[in-house]
């Protein structure tokens, strides 16, 4: 399942055609003095528009990341190997997929979006590449366009379902989120988000954080839209049934800026998010209280006006073990990482 080479490690410093322009990281306690980003891959592929999602870190320290391009074409998922410096195609038809995770057992699960993609949340055998579809609809209807998604220690699948592209006629009148439990049921978690996307949970598994990015259409392609809606970062108490178990709380707010998109939590229990900001692009690193304390820019600052924004990041991941504080980046259409003083949170391996 594993082709040919398409990306070899290189040890440059983010956007060199912008010299100078991307600030230096913030936040001492979490970057170390002088860390720089540096760029693992970028898309060699006939791939048209789109862009690099959801990195996620096998138990063997590989790194899975999707490749999406716009409208035409098939997707891909990518593999790229820390040990060799390669990057390789793991599944040439991705049918779409963005947010990847590893579960417990080191399965590669993946959400499958719209645009002629699967619309479904599946599983990948990482060996054999068998493909397992875990759910495609919700009560009879198919769903809009899984996007984004974080699994907890009793296996259980949370994921947001929102809509930004593809000409799919919708069946659901809502974006929600959802959880799929170990026996197969599907679960709606809330609808108190307008345009569910990027999903994680805290360390100890009472909260559930959820990124609302609505830019005001369902289709980013074909329609304009009039006015964005929220921008914003949520916070949901979760009880051990796995439901939301009070208010929302709202963990940042970008403003008429564009909002997150995917993010990882530390051991301490900190959130990054991918922040698609034009006016400053980068990760943004919350406390549990929803307090700034690190920036790892991505991208040159007020970027408003460009017609092609450059350096605006979509996803993040720790790795495992020795390289459990290494930080990747999905960054337009190339992987970066970049190495950091606090480990992040990963599923355990389980049983």
């Amino acid at each position: 399942m594993r082709t040919a080479v398409v990306g070899i490690v290189l040890s440059l410093f983010l956007v060199p055609s912008l010299p100078g322009q991307v600030p230096a990281p913030t936040g001492d306690a979490i970057v170390p003095a002088g860390a720089k980003l540096e760029l693992l891959f970028t898309r060699s592929l006939p791939l048209k528009g789109g862009l690099t999602e959801g990195p996620a870190v096998a138990f063997d320290g590989s790194v899975y990341f999707s490749d999406i391009p716009m409208s035409e074409g098939k997707g891909v998922i990518m593999r790229f190997d820390p040990k060799t410096a390669k990057t390789t195609v793991y599944q040439k038809d991705s049918h779409k997929s963005n947010g990847l995770e590893i579960d417990a057992k080191g399965r590669l699960v993946a959400c499958e979006g719209a645009d002629g993609g699967g619309r479904a949340v599946v599983r990948y055998d990482l060996k054999t590449g068998k493909r397992t579809v875990l759910a495609d609809n919700y009560m009879g209807k198919r769903f809009n366009a899984p996007n984004d998604l974080v699994i907890d220690t009793k296996g259980r699948i949370y994921f947001s379902d929102p809509r930004y592209v593809g000409t799919e006629k919708r069946e659901l009148d809502y974006m929600g989120v959802y959880r799929i439990d170990p026996d197969g049921s599907v679960h709606l978690i809330t609808k108190e988000v307008e345009t569910p996307n990027g999903m994680g949970l805290s360390p100890d598994e009472k909260t559930l954080y959820v990124v609302d990015h609505n830019p005001g259409t369902d289709n980013i392609i074909a329609n304009k839209p009039e006015k964005k809606g929220a921008m914003k970062v949520y916070a949901f108490p979760l009880g051990a049934d796995g439901k939301v178990s009070g208010p929302r709380k709202t963990l940042w707010d970008f403003g008429s800026e564009n909002s997150a998109d995917g993010m990882a939590t530390d051991v301490q229990g900190n959130i990054y998010l991918a922040a698609r900001s034009l006016k400053r692009p980068g990760v943004l690193v919350l406390n549990p209280e929803g307090k700034e304390i690190a920036f790892i820019p991505t991208g040159a600052p007020d970027q408003g006006s460009a017609k092609e924004p450059k350096g605006i990041p979509s996803n993040v991941a720790f790795g495992r073990g020795a390289d459990a504080s290494m930080l990747y980046i999905t960054v337009d259409v190339s992987l970066y990482r970049i190495r950091l003083k606090v480990a992040g949170y990963q599923l355990p391996m389980g049983k």
